[in-house]
C-alpha cells in the first residue's frame, strides 16, 4: 500500500522520469509569519530569496540572505551554513551546525546562522517532497486514513536516515484522492521540538513539476488536530525554475 500511495503522489508531482532529469530547482519565494519576530527579527519581516537547491545531495543556497551584499549555503554533509559574500567569500559559519542549537527554547533568537539552517533543510525537504520518499534509506509505510474538512486523507508515515537532515525522522504526510500532498505533520526539534501541521496548496504546473506555491505552518495538538485560525510560518512560491542534467534552465 506504501508502494501504490507513493506511486501516485510522485506521478501528481510530475512523475520520477522528469525528477531523474533534473540537477537542481532555482525557487523565488517569501517566507514571512509571526514567528520570526519571536526569533529576534523584526515584526512583520518577510524573507523574500531566490533559492537554488541540488535535487540529488541535500544542498541549497539563499540569495540574497538577511543582507542585499550575502547569501547563506546549507549543506548537510558537512552539517554547516556559511554566511557568504555574494562572490562567494566565506563570512561566518557554524559547523557542526545542528549542535549549535542546544539549550535553545522555542523563545529564543536566533541569529542569521541558526535562521539559515533552519530555512535550509526546510526548504530542501519541502521542495524535494515527494520524491525524497524514494531516496536510499528512507523508509515509508501507509497508515490509516484522515478525515479532515469533509475529506478523506490518505497518510505515508515517513522515516528520514540520519543522512538527511529533516525537521525529526518521523513525519506523517497527507495526499488527496488525486496524489497531491495536503498537509504534513513533524516535530521541530531545533525549536522547542513543537508540535506541527504543515498545510499545502495552490499547486502549479512549472514545466512539468507541480508544485504547491501556498505553504501555512501552524501549532498541531495532541490529538492531531490543527488551529487553523493563524500560521506561524508563511511560505509563497512566485516562480520555479528546473535546472535539467544536461544543464539547462528550463523559464515556467
Amino acid at each position: 500500500m506504501a508502494e501504490e500511495l507513493l506511486d501516485l503522489a510522485i506521478a501528481a508531482a510530475g512523475g520520477r522520469e522528469l525528477w531523474s532529469g533534473l540537477r537542481g530547482l532555482k525557487i523565488d519565494l517569501s517566507v514571512g509569519g509571526p514567528i520570526w519576530a519571536m526569533k529576534g527579527w523584526p515584526a512583520g519581516e518577510t524573507f523574500d530569496q531566490t533559492v537554488t537547491l541540488d535535487t540529488i545531495r541535500e544542498h541549497i543556497v539563499f540569495c540574497p540572505f538577511t543582507r542585499p551584499d550575502q547569501q547563506m549555503v546549507f549543506d548537510a554533509a558537512t552539517d554547516s551554513v556559511t554566511m557568504q559574500t555574494l562572490g562567494g567569500e566565506p563570512v561566518a559559519t557554524l559547523a557542526p551546525a545542528r549542535a549549535g542549537f542546544k539549550g535553545m527554547l522555542r523563545d529564543s533568537a536566533w541569529d542569521a546562522l541558526h535562521l539559515g539552517y533552519f530555512l535550509g533543510y526546510a526548504c530542501w525537504n519541502y521542495f524535494t517532497t515527494p520524491f525524497v520518499f524514494s531516496y536510499p534509506g528512507v523508509q515509508t509505510r501507509e497508515i490509516e486514513p484522515w478525515h479532515e474538512a469533509g475529506q478523506t486523507w490518505r497518510r505515508l508515515q515517513v522515516r528520514f536516515p540520519a543522512e538527511i537532515v529533516t525537521h525529526n525522522p518521523g513525519q506523517v504526510f497527507y495526499f488527496d484522492a488525486s496524489g497531491e500532498q495536503r498537509r504534513m505533520d513533524y516535530v521541530t526539534e531545533v525549536n522547542g521540538s513543537a508540535l506541527i501541521g504543515h498545510y499545502t496548496s495552490r499547486y502549479t504546473d512549472f514545466d512539468g513539476l507541480s508544485v504547491a506555491t501556498r505553504r501555512r505552518v501552524f501549532r498541531r495538538n495532541p490529538d492531531n488536530t490543527v488551529n487553523l485560525n493563524l500560521p506561524s510560518i508563511t511560505l509563497d512560491v512566485h516562480d520555479v525554475e528546473l535546472i535539467r542534467s544536461g544543464g539547462v534552465k528550463e523559464d515556467s
